[in-house]
């Protein structure tokens, strides 16, 4: 396969050149580690319930190769979709992104920099030679920064050079707070019931156009978070 060409990274904006990582201090370092405490903790409460996963267990048992797609407000839970031996997930280069990504890898996920808007041909190639030496990858197509809810070029640019499909998943909870960020990221409350709704893959071939690939990946992943939360809402099992 060949990796993305300066040509179609810049036709997204994206840097061809990655800035350096941001270095965190102590108390950074200490707020990460709390996180993933937290959020372990947090987890023993929760009941889980998986919808429409079927193909994607069966990839995983396989080893075949996929890349997954969720909006950025559903980081947080997203560790417990995935069931497979060996994740790398695009994060940003900023001081949020390299929290996020120290508390990541304590559960076990791997992480790339860079982003469409910043850093981004490196994530893409990063992301690429992840895919080569035999990992799932995964994607939050409106990350870092937004719009929320909007898929950017990268996540097709990504599908696109590392030839693998794309599935679309969220998560919706029973009960749950709202944090105050640009995403509107939900919070499972203690003793909540969460959902995780799996969409068909999406096949894009390489010569795909972001510009109408992107939406279709966008609705996809709407779709099954209004479907996550119906579920949710409703508590049946359909």
């Amino acid at each position: 396969m060949k990796e993305p060409g300066p040509d179609r990274a810049a036709a997204t904006g994206a840097a061809t050149e990655a800035p350096a990582e941001p270095r965190l201090g102590r108390r950074d370092r200490l707020l990460a580690a709390t996180a993933a405490t937290l959020l372990r903790l947090l987890r023993r409460t929760l009941r889980l319930r998986f919808h429409d996963d079927a193909t994607v267990r069966a990839w995983e048992r396989q080893r075949r190769r996929y890349l997954i797609a969720f909006w950025h407000r559903h980081l947080l839970m997203m560790r417990y979709a995935y069931r497979g031996d060996r994740m790398n997930v695009l994060i940003s280069r900023s001081r949020d992104g390299e929290l996020v990504a120290r508390v990541i890898e304590r559960f076990g996920i791997d992480t790339v920099r860079g982003s469409t808007s910043r850093g981004g041909a490196a994530g893409l190639r990063a992301l690429l030679r992840a895919a080569r030496a035999g990992s799932d990858v995964a994607v939050t197509p409106d990350g870092p920064r937004g719009p929320s809810r909007v898929a950017q070029p990268g996540v097709v640019l990504a599908a696109a050079a590392t030839g693998l499909p794309v599935v679309p998943v969220a998560w919706a909870a029973s009960r749950a707070w709202t944090l105050g960020s640009w995403d509107r990221m939900p919070v499972p409350q203690p003793g909540a019931r969460v959902d995780f709704v799996y969409g068909e893959p999406i096949e894009v071939p390489r010569d795909a156009r972001p510009e109408e690939w992107a939406p279709r990946i966008g609705a996809a992943i709407d779709g099954v978070e209004r479907r996550a939360e119906a579920l949710a809402a409703g508590g049946a099992r359909r």
